[in-house]
């Protein structure tokens, strides 16, 4: 391996990493993928949005995804306690309710033909994905763990342990796709923390659960956002096969049992402000101990130097609420292999070479950044507007993960004017509702 010289060395074999080997080893491009687990393994982040499907499309994969049996995702629904001085009020033409729910077919979507994506277990999907990457011709390297990439000679030099033993390879550039590890981002002292979000999730798997508790029965294999009446928190729920459904809360770190012993306890105590959903939860059975995930929410000063870039997790993460990881990753992957492969190409791996994907990709995620930090602000408003025929396939077109060719919809614009105003009007119904985020607040950390 020492000796072995590749165009591209690739840090992380999850959907940014694979999906990016998969677009290189397509084009021709030599790569490395050194990861640090052994697949499959557990993660979160368990249901996907249909603008990962062009990407499947453009890399043979679909067929691959559609065949592993995982189960098909029509759409969204987000539910709430109900509250009547809550929903029943008429503000600027929006009506609020308890219930609101999405079908992606809605809205036309080009490049996506199929109606439906994917609920996956991401163990045996990111699995898939990194095998498919290996069979175009990607070299693939489980149980490696990158210490670090020297930068200082002509071409940097990945540093690794395999079985003990310290090696190094040699490339002509690197992509960190290490995910929330970041490593280069931290080496190179490009991390920031999010001002704004501070969130955590305590999430497990549950066999038997009744979904029409707090689902339509016509739409079980929805993802479902359940509101809590808790500021800034809310429950996911996604089908993982016919009987077993991931389960996951997400509050702020302020909210969040510190200690080990006491995540139980917070888990229950806050599904059960919703109490025909506890109650279904705890005629179920827990399949697998709660897992915690944390440092949600950072940025980088940039995502691209001379010879590295960074896609996925490792570049941005904010929030899960939309289903939005798995999707940026992809998605950040098949536009930075764009400007990698015209750089090997042209023999010019500086930091101009990867402009296009740095404005893309940073266009993109700030839109989700816009949109998620909304909805945090007033979580009836997002329902209102889903509900509204004016703004509905708006919103669906965000929700699909179309998020990368307008550089601020005015969708959103108009979410935060409404915001504004409730946020300035003290009798307003749905002022009690505000969290704890203001609508001048934003601005991305970068």
């Amino acid at each position: 391996m020492a000796a072995t010289q590749f165009d591209v060395g690739i840090i992380g074999g999850g959907p940014a990493g694979s999906g990016m080997a998969a677009y290189l080893a397509k084009a021709g491009v030599s790569c490395v993928v050194l990861e640090r687990e052994l697949f499959p393994r557990e993660h979160v982040g368990e249901s996907l949005v249909p603008s990962s499907t062009r990407v499947f499309n453009e890399l043979g994969f679909w067929d691959k995804l559609d065949q592993a049996g995982f189960p098909r995702k029509f759409g969204a629904a987000w539910t709430a306690p109900n509250a009547k001085r809550t929903f029943d009020h008429d503000f600027q033409g929006l009506e609020a309710d308890d219930y609101a729910d999405i079908e992606f077919t809605e809205r036309a979507q080009p490049g996506v033909e199929k109606p439906y994506t994917f609920h996956v277990d991401r163990g045996k999907f990111d699995l898939l994905l990194l095998q498919h990457a290996h069979d175009l011709g990607a070299q693939v390297y489980e149980g490696i763990s990158v210490k670090e990439v020297d930068f200082s000679g002509d071409h940097p030099d990945i540093h690794f342990d395999m079985g003990g033993k310290a090696m190094d390879v040699k490339v002509k550039m690197v992509v960190d796709a290490s995910g929330r590890r970041t490593l280069l981002g931290g080496q190179l002292g490009w991390k920031v923390k999010d001002p704004v979000f501070d969130q955590f999730a305590l999430h497990t798997w549950f066999g038997d659960y009744d979904r029409s508790v707090v689902a339509q029965a016509e739409k079980l294999d929805y993802i479902y956002i359940h509101f809590l009446p808790v500021s800034n928190s809310w429950v996911w729920q996604i089908p993982i096969t016919d009987d077993v459904t991931s389960i996951g809360v997400v509050t702020q770190k302020s909210n969040f049992a510190k200690r080990k012993s006491d995540q139980e306890s917070f888990f229950w105590d806050s599904v059960g402000s919703r109490p025909e959903f506890a109650e279904a939860l705890r005629a179920s059975e827990q399949l697998r101990p709660f897992k915690t995930e944390g440092d949600y929410s950072y940025a980088m000063t940039q995502i691209a130097g001379d010879k590295v870039v960074l896609v996925g997790d490792a570049a941005r993460f904010v929030d899960p609420i939309f289903s939005t990881g798995v999707s940026i990753a992809l998605n950040s992957a098949r536009f930075a292999s764009r400007d990698i492969i015209a750089a090997i190409e042209h023999g010019d791996t500086s930091q101009a070479a990867f402009k296009t994907y740095v404005d893309t990709i940073s266009r993109g995620t700030k839109n989700w950044y816009d949109f998620i930090t909304l909805y945090y602000r007033l979580n009836v408003l997002f329902t209102a507007f889903i509900l509204d025929k004016r703004y509905r396939l708006d919103i669906i077109k965000l929700l699909q993960g179309d998020v990368y060719d307008e550089e601020a919809p005015e969708v959103l614009g108009k979410m935060r004017e409404i915001v504004t105003q409730v946020e300035q009007n003290e009798g307003h119904p749905w002022h009690h509702l505000l969290n704890g985020l203001t609508s001048n607040a934003f601005a991305p950390a970068f």
